[in-house]
């Protein structure tokens, strides 16, 4: 194991519990149950009952001038990109999903509504229970990077392979389009349909159907199962890691709602790599029982030779050489994270600037969307300072703004209110996953802007908390002048028509709705207006950005 920890991370880390379990509510056992029985189950039935289908393999026109014969370079070439950047987007997708390891189908999130949980620990209605105490880690072997909370590590993975994924995807379209590749693919009659349903029950049934050469031609289960993964599964693994973002949510309600909700996005999210699993499995046995370095000469040196081994051998070194850029991953996930954390924002942090960071967020939840639970995350603050202040109601509490500002100004709650109060109603997304929706009543950002008149060279404004961060240190988070001034950013001293709670941030919380979680500063003690977000803390943005490599831009 790679660490790179300081001695005050290694007294102060929380300890972690290793254990996995997975944890299926009864109606979850009874739509897996059902799915086997319409697919398995009946198979075998069609199979004892009525015998063995007819298998339409037999039937399969013979190859024309006009149909893809081979698989050309640029084919084998994103075939293996694809399988590459795949392997990194499942591993880092885990360690992202056992940051909250449960998924929901309902917006709230509230404990005991997962359909599924990776943890054996049901959450103790008899104490504070928080999302990061909550949170699981993976060995390396399966997770990128695997250990301690690596949220922040595991996104940097997924979102520096996500764009080249996605990028030899639409190369890979475009060249199955300008080629007459896409008729490999892309059925032609719905005869396919009952053709696939036939191979199916054949496969089911241990009956091994013919097996065309697939340089030439595929089944029609192969046909229709690549199609799946390149048109369907593909597409919707996209739009549903889209309808997990808080800019997009905030902006555009109804595209969540294409999976339900954002939880409902999640929880597809996560099917889709399950069934990209699955593919993967099936696909590589299929490839090994019908001909293995047959077929790996068809997808690695794109020839139909019989006898040679260079295929195999070829696709050997690409699998080894993935499991060996896993062993470097890791190594540089422990020794080199700041490159990490520099490069994903070099190419997401630039995207996200130029589309989604400019999105305003709209008003759409009711009081009715409420959440009935909203989860607590972060350290309680210690200070007597602050602990005081609790005692006397924050009675004697001020605000303190100051920086690049004209008018650096102290403010009481009772002064802030005086100012006027604006109210929200929004969804919370934290970066664990979870999600809320509550309402927010405080000072509008931008009315504190127009108090203290920041100077012209202020861009970024830094929210410094009385807790700290999960190593210790002052917690604080900078967000950009714009992104304040961005509609529905507030100092919030009232959740849910109520006075702010003291394990919800109480006197004031940050909000920022374009943003994840962890950039909404609770405890909020004082405000500075500065040139640039390099200049506070180590430079990086704010606490988990410096301690944990979180993203300066949270939009997703």
């Amino acid at each position: 194991m790679f660490t790179n920890f300081s001695e005050a991370e290694r007294a102060m880390r929380i300890p972690q519990d290793r254990r996995m379990y997975i944890g299926l509510k009864p109606y979850t056992w009874l739509a897996f149950f059902l799915v086997i029985f319409l697919t398995v189950g009946v198979a075998w039935i069609q199979y004892l009952v009525f015998g063995l289908p007819n298998d339409p393999s037999i039937q399969l026109p013979p190859v024309t001038a006009a149909d893809p014969k081979g698989f050309p370079w640029w084919l084998c070439l994103s075939h293996w990109v694809n399988f590459f950047f795949l392997i990194l987007i499942i591993r880092s997708g885990l360690s992202i999903l056992v940051d909250h390891p449960r998924l929901y189908w309902n917006r709230g999130c509230a404990r005991d509504t997962e359909w599924i949980r990776f943890t054996p620990i049901k959450v103790p209605d008899n104490k504070v229970w928080t999302a990061k105490e909550d949170a699981r880690y993976l060995n390396p072997v399966i997770g990128l990077p695997g250990y301690r909370h690596t949220v922040g590590l595991a996104r940097c993975w997924h979102f520096i392979t996500v764009p080249f994924f996605l990028l030899n995807g639409i190369v890979f379209i475009v060249m199955l389009f300008v080629t007459n590749q896409w008729k490999r693919l892309i059925p032609t009659s719905w005869n396919i349909v009952p053709d696939s349903w036939k191979v199916f029950v054949h496969y089911t049934t241990f009956n091994m159907p013919i097996e065309p050469n697939g340089f030439y031609h595929y089944n029609a289960l192969q046909q229709l199962s690549y199609f799946g993964v390149v048109f369907i599964l593909a597409p919707v693994a996209m739009l549903s890691g889209m309808a997990m973002s808080p800019a997009i949510e905030n902006r555009f309600h109804w595209f969540p709602k294409l999976f339900g909700n954002r939880q409902g996005a999640r929880s597809i999210h996560f099917l889709v790599m399950q069934a990209y699993v699955a593919f993967i499995i099936i696909h590589v046995a299929m490839v090994a029982a019908t001909g293995f370095a047959r077929n790996m000469n068809h997808i690695v040196a794109s020839n139909d030779n019989t006898v040679s081994y260079a295929g195999l051998y070829g696709g050997i070194a690409i699998i080894l050489f993935t499991i060996l850029f896993g062993f470097a991953a890791h190594w540089l996930s422990w020794r080199r994270p700041r490159s990490l954390q520099h490069t994903e924002a070099a190419i997401n942090g630039t995207l996200w600037g130029l589309n989604i960071n400019k999105l305003k967020p709209q008003r759409y939840f009711k009081k009715e969307d409420i959440s009935p639970y909203f989860w607590v995350n972060g350290k309680m603050p210690n200070p007597d300072e602050w602990r005081n202040l609790v005692k006397n109601d924050f009675k004697d509490y001020k605000l303190r703004v100051s920086g690049l500002v004209e008018n650096p100004v102290e403010l009481s709650l009772e002064d802030m209110m005086k100012l006027g109060k604006d109210q929200n109603i929004t969804m919370h997304h934290c970066i664990q996953g979870w999600t809320g929706i509550a309402e927010w009543g405080g000072l509008s950002i931008s009315k504190l802007i127009e108090l203290v008149k920041p100077h012209p060279s202020a861009t970024t404004v830094v929210f410094y908390s009385f807790g700290e961060g999960l190593y210790g240190g002052v917690y604080y988070d900078t967000h950009s002048l714009d992104n304040c001034l961005k509609p529905e950013s507030i100092l919030a001293w009232e959740m849910n028509y109520e006075t702010l709670p003291d394990k919800h941030g109480a006197p004031l919380r940050l909000r920022v709705e374009n943003q994840l979680g962890y950039k909404m500063v609770k405890w909020v003690k004082s405000i500075e207006f500065v040139e640039s977000y390099e200049q506070v803390g180590k430079g990086f943005g704010g606490k988990n950005e410096d301690d944990e490599f979180f993203d300066l831009l949270a939009d997703t």
